[in-house]
């Protein structure tokens, strides 16, 4: 399992590097804007490809929130559960969070054919296409993310182990003091 550990360290890194890499760039295209409209000149392309680039931390920080199993979630009602009904409603999630993503995915090609030939409306030479790549591959890096914690999510939940809940004792579901 330690490859396992090092695949989910290395992937961490490269969607933080892209995360950060999109946040620089987001602020450089928002000050440069800002200075741009304060000189009594505004950037036409601006509005457009800022409210792209917040999708695309939308969509890699989404990814890296799964890695680090980092989403909302029903911590203290799945560990109060028993153990084998516990491991039940996880399975049941899993599959529900694997079907989503992949109906994502599949809908976000669908759509990318559909949006074969146009352009930003501000930026003529930019695909649609291009921007909006952003959904199938957010949700592949999402199930990408979710397959590679999945592993020690599974091992928490035998423990009764969360991160924002005290333990719980996987027989009795009783919160351990």
């Amino acid at each position: 399992m330690q490859w396992l550990a090092r695949a989910q360290g290395a992937f961490e890194r490269l969607l933080e590097a892209i995360l950060i890499f999109l946040m620089i760039a987001l602020t450089i295209v928002v000050v440069v804007a800002v200075v741009y409209r304060k000189a009594g000149a505004s950037l036409a392309w601006y509005d457009e490809v800022a409210s792209v680039m917040l999708a695309w931390i939308t969509y890699y920080g989404a990814a890296l929130a799964a890695l680090k199993r980092g989403h909302i979630g029903f911590d203290g009602l799945i560990l109060a559960l028993p153990l084998r009904w516990r491991l039940v409603a996880a399975v049941i999630a899993e599959v529900c969070v694997y079907a989503f993503f992949l109906m994502l995915a599949w809908t976000g090609l669908v759509v990318l054919d559909v949006l074969e030939g146009d352009s930003l409306v501000s930026l003529p030479g930019v695909s649609v296409q291009i921007t909006q790549s952003v959904i199938p591959i957010g949700a592949l890096l999402f199930l990408v993310c979710e397959t590679l914690s999945l592993p020690d999510h599974w091992r928490r939940l035998q423990a009764g182990i969360s991160h924002e809940l005290p333990p719980v004792d996987p027989e009795s579901g009783e919160t351990e003091q």
